[in-house]
């Protein structure tokens, strides 16, 4: 890669790591549902802004149905999830339990598609990862706490879901299509339940900035460099992204929110990290990469 790809790898990194800084600082004053409904709707309509400014060509009519479970599986789901997580997880421990996505989506193929699996063993490495993180967190280990993290991991699945079942119903589709599809119906799988998480008090423009923030840069714009990224260095260099994002995370929450980082959170990470490393090196690939988005 060439310094200009470099550094969209990083700055995809640094806009889906802030999703998590975002949602942290959003879902407490207007509930996950909201926060998450406002990020896909507004990013699906940037998107479709961006195809009439630049004149692309997309897909949506035709797999409208799909639209609304690969919506729900990649992004309604797992966004609420984690927006639901960060009302009592530091958005760093968030960022760090959803980089076990791959590990998940490797267990998705072997079950959904029948892939070979040959890393058996460095997905329980990553498990491991997982209980050093929560066991050895800042945050109280409590009710919550477990609950919280439970939710996170649940995220992941999602994602691992979605990304197989996306490389299964959206072949030949390209990914500007899946992805402003992806996020219009989760929009539309998400419109129900908004009824339920009105907030009650004033939102502050903190809270305003921090949806924008999250709907036009740490999803729309993260989708542009994804998109530049896919095509001019391909989906397996692409990939490594999924390392750079926990970081990130970790990275803005120490920031912005002077989040504590523990040993245990650092071990964690590393342990997840190795686990993803190896992974990749196994025969299981996932062409499309659509899943790591926080």
């Amino acid at each position: 890669m060439n310094k200009k790809e470099i550094a969209a790898l990083f700055l995809l990194a640094a806009l889906w790591g802030a999703s998590f800084l975002f949602m942290r600082i959003a879902s407490p004053a207007i509930g996950p549902v909201l926060t998450i409904e406002l990020r896909v709707l507004i990013a699906g309509i940037v998107l479709l802004l961006y195809v009439w400014m630049f004149k692309k060509s997309v897909e949506l009519k035709a797999y409208w149905k799909q639209y609304l479970i690969v919506g729900a599986l990649n992004a309604a789901i797992p966004f609420t999830l984690i927006a639901a997580a960060t009302l009592h997880l530091p958005a760093s421990v968030a960022a760090i339990l959803n980089s076990t996505t791959p590990l998940f989506t490797a267990l998705a193929s072997r079950w959904l598609l029948h892939e070979p699996l040959y890393a058996k063993k460095w997905i329980g490495i990553g498990i491991v990862g997982v209980f050093a993180l929560v066991g050895w967190s800042p945050v109280p280990l409590s009710i919550q706490t477990v609950f919280s993290a439970l939710l996170s991991i649940l995220a992941a699945f999602s994602y691992g879901c979605g990304g197989v079942y996306a490389k299964k119903a959206f072949a030949g589709v390209s990914s500007l299509s899946l992805s402003i599809g992806q996020q219009l119906g989760a929009a539309a799988v998400l419109i129900p339940w908004v009824a339920f998480d009105i907030p009650k008090k004033q939102v502050s423009l903190l809270v305003m900035y921090s949806i924008l923030g999250l709907a036009v840069f740490c999803t729309a714009i993260a989708y542009l460099f994804y998109f530049y990224l896919l095509a001019n260095v391909g989906p397996t260099k692409t990939l490594s992204v999924t390392f750079l994002v926990p970081v990130f995370g970790v990275i803005w929450g120490m920031i912005f929110l002077h989040e504590k980082i523990s040993t245990g959170m650092i071990g964690g990470l590393a342990i997840i990290l190795i686990s993803i490393f190896l992974l990749s090196d196994t025969k299981i690939t996932i062409k499309r990469q659509e899943y790591m988005k926080g």
